[in-house]
């Protein structure tokens, strides 16, 4: 139910009217509902600007908070509410902060005779309903992309390369390793491989729990992409359990090679390392 444009005014007009009693109770009844979660200054000056704003639209003749006219009343609402999310609110609490403006709209008018007073509140409470679904929606898609980027940012913390010596970098993965989170490895590993310029990569599945065909595609596909940069790739943490497992899939890592240990890896790289650099010192002449 949208207002009228003379509902509005009214609804505008008695804002400004009782600015400073609106303000506080708004704000008293907020509080009570935050438990302290939020100094009351920070509230009142939040629900300040929120007061200014519906005043603001209400002369402007609003009478749907989706309307042009609306545009900065709904800017205020959705900088509310991702604030709220970000300082790890609930959805309830976020939109409650909105309700309560009833319970003061209600105070106000119980002064008036007739019906009047009662078709206005009806009214308000349904443009005030506009302004806290409007709150709860922008609440959830705020929530939403913060929980995106710490994914995210998991995925990135749990994906670590690691330069273990001139020319040699580890990525010990733990835990499931999914398509999204391979693509992740495969990335991180090729952007180290570029900077550093190291010839050798250790992928140490130790902490994986388990070797399907879908986890052992993502780990081909990540030695495949390091040769194409120049690297070669040495796989350890092949448990007895996974051996099995792979054999039983008929899984081939083909020419790539393998390990049982992380420390068995570090050796077999240690002797590929010495050998080049055997190679590469000029021989003594007698």
């Amino acid at each position: 139910m949208a207002l009228s444009a003379e509902e509005s005014g009214r609804l505008a007009g008695l804002l400004a009217e009782h600015t400073d009693q609106v303000v506080q109770r708004w704000t008293e009844l907020v509080a009570a509902s935050l438990r302290g979660r939020l100094s009351q200054a920070e509230l009142r000056r939040q629900l300040g600007e929120l007061h200014a704003s519906m005043i603001t639209a209400g002369e402007s003749g609003l009478t749907d908070l989706a309307a042009e006219a609306g545009t900065e009343l709904r800017a205020v609402l959705a900088e509310l509410s991702q604030g709220r999310a970000r300082q790890g609110f609930s959805a309830t609490e976020t939109a409650a902060s909105v309700f309560t403006l009833k319970d003061v709209l209600l105070e106000l008018l119980e002064t008036r005779q007739g019906g009047g007073a009662l078709r206005d509140f009806v009214a308000f409470s349904s443009f005030v309903d506009q302004m806290g679904l409007f709150t709860f929606e922008t609440y959830v898609r705020a929530r939403e992309s913060l929980i995106a980027d710490q994914a995210e940012q998991l995925l990135e913390l749990s994906t670590p390369v690691v330069k273990l010596w001139e020319g040699v970098v580890a990525v010990p993965l733990v835990g499931t390793l999914d398509s999204a989170r391979a693509q992740v490895v495969m990335e991180r590993l090729l952007q180290t491989l570029v900077d550093t310029g190291s010839p050798y990569a250790i992928i140490d599945i130790t902490g994986v729990p388990a070797v399907d065909t879908q986890v052992a595609q993502h780990i081909l596909k990540t030695v495949v992409a390091a040769r194409l940069m120049g690297a070669d790739c040495i796989i350890s943490g092949i448990r007895p359990q996974i051996a099995q497992t792979i054999v039983a899939l008929g899984i081939e890592f083909g020419d790539i090679a393998t390990k049982a240990s992380l420390a068995d890896a570090l050796r077999h790289v240690l002797r590929l390392t010495g050998l080049e650099t055997a190679r590469r010192q000029p021989r003594r002449e007698l």
